[in-house]
């Protein structure tokens, strides 16, 4: 089985292969990891047949949802999300041995936001690399490089400080991409305890409250949106479609009724994808006060904390 990631190799996407491969497939060792140079070209692979399957990042906890896996699904007519693989991503500094003065620090932009502090404090230079493999494979003798710490193994690296995260206890999920002509077959094959759907929601008819018409229709069905984001159609400026996550497979009989309502309202849908939920997302724990962010305010803060963080 080819199994196609963003590469090079040690990647934390490459990673995400390993860890799914231990967990779903009888032999691991069937499995052969295949790096590419970009995320559009894992999904060519699948929609084309050069792989079987195919792994992308989706959304890490310090950074949020990876824009381009986003639109790779949204613009794809032939490849849906089938599984998921989370992982807790720790971030090592490696240096070339017999290194020069360090004057820059190199990684994917998403590895730079989730390091600022530390380089910060060595006074390092961002400099961004298509993935933290590839930083770390062709880091230069000025430069730290971020990534995995299998980093430091596979190019013959020196590790100058280890789990050097702003945020420990980060995670990343990954998607496990198939065509969607093999999906059905492969979903109904598969045993879970729970799922999640991935679908965008297209409202024809937009203007004032069409969000919150497409929000309490799921409140109406019982159905939990455990998160929901916007990207813009490509074609038309000033028109949106929602990306919800929801917490239950697109043929459970909840979500039907609410995928005919939104149908009936005049929406179009499409599902990116349906897999088992990982163990410790099954949805939010009701208690978030205390990550709120910096600054927010609630109903029993003064008068003029409330004034100053809405604005009034």
């Amino acid at each position: 089985m080819r199994v196609a990631y963003l590469g090079p190799e040690g990647t934390f996407t490459h990673q995400a292969v390993r860890t799914w491969a231990a967990s779903r497939v009888p032999v691991p060792g069937d499995v052969e990891a295949v790096p590419l140079t970009a995320v559009t070209a894992v999904h060519d692979a699948v929609a084309d047949g050069a792989a079987d399957l195919g792994v992308v990042a989706i959304e890490s906890s310090v950074e949020g949802y990876v824009v381009p896996s986003v639109d790779m699904l949204l613009g794809s007519a032939d490849v849906v999300a089938v599984d998921e693989v989370v992982l807790d991503v720790s971030f090592d500094a490696f240096v070339r041995p017999g290194h020069g003065t360090l004057t820059e620090i190199t990684a994917h932009p998403h590895g730079l936001a989730q390091c600022r502090r530390f380089a910060a404090a060595h006074g390092l230079a961002d400099v961004p690399a298509s993935s933290n493999a590839a930083a770390c494979r062709d880091v230069a003798p000025h430069q730290v490089a971020l990534g995995p710490r299998l980093c430091g193994e596979l190019y013959g690296l020196d590790t100058l400080a280890r789990r050097v995260e702003d945020f420990p206890g980060a995670r990343t999920r990954f998607l496990v991409l198939d065509r969607r002509s093999r999906a059905r077959a492969r979903l109904a094959a598969t045993t879970a305890g729970s799922w999640r759907t991935l679908v965008a929601v297209t409202p024809v008819v937009t203007g004032p409250g069409v969000l919150a018409r497409v929000t309490r229709t799921f409140a109406e069905r019982g159905v939990n949106m455990s998160s929901l984001v916007t990207r813009p159609l490509k074609a038309r400026e000033g028109q949106y479609v929602f990306v919800v996550t929801l917490d239950a497979a697109p043929w459970d009989d909840p979500v039907r009724d609410l995928f005919a309502d939104l149908l009936a309202a005049g929406d179009a849908l499409k599902v990116l994808g349906a897999y088992p939920a990982a163990p410790g997302e099954g949805g939010l724990d009701g208690v978030l006060a205390d990550h709120a962010p910096t600054g927010s305010v609630r109903a029993h803060d003064g008068a003029g904390s409330v004034a100053e963080g809405l604005l009034w």
